[in-house]
């Protein structure tokens, strides 16, 4: 039997693109906790915008800070709305390849599985035609004390 796994060089390859879908998995999370933290941060400065005014134009600088907080805010979503879609992308990705390198790697243990008892068969072959010439050796050398013996 082949000693080296036949499709040694495709479950290479599925590893290889497990760990690509992991990484871009994990690049996706950092990118969506990053954008959660750009949110908080811009939730908080927006609550830290003054409602009291005391003139007109202090009026028109609070609504104006208030629209680009409320625009920011949006923007944020919509990023983080595209990150928890990517995120999803990702994970099946990650899912789907993973399922295809679980195929291979149960086949590279059923082969290492066959390899072994092939070489305990053949180990185990030696053993019974040690044992059995010795058994007919001593049967032998017993035939001829005792044809030797009148």
């Amino acid at each position: 039997m082949n000693r080296q796994f036949p499709l040694a060089g495709l479950l290479r390859l599925r590893r290889l693109e497990q760990d690509q879908a992991a990484a871009r998995f994990g690049a996706v999370n950092a990118q969506l906790r990053a954008v959660g933290a750009r949110q908080a941060s811009a939730r908080a400065e927006a609550e830290e915008i003054p409602s009291d005014v005391d003139s007109s134009s202090a009026l028109l600088a609070v609504a104006a800070a208030r629209a680009a907080a409320a625009s920011l805010l949006t923007e944020l979503d919509a990023l983080s709305a595209a990150a928890e879609a990517e995120r999803g992308r990702a994970q099946r990705d990650l899912a789907s390849a993973r399922g295809r390198t679980v195929g291979l790697e149960k086949l590279e243990a059923r082969h290492h599985e066959l390899l072994e008892a092939a070489e305990l068969a053949a180990e185990q072959g030696v053993l019974d035609d040690l044992g059995s010439s010795g058994h007919l050796r001593r049967g032998a050398e017993a035939a001829a004390r005792g044809a030797s013996t009148p």
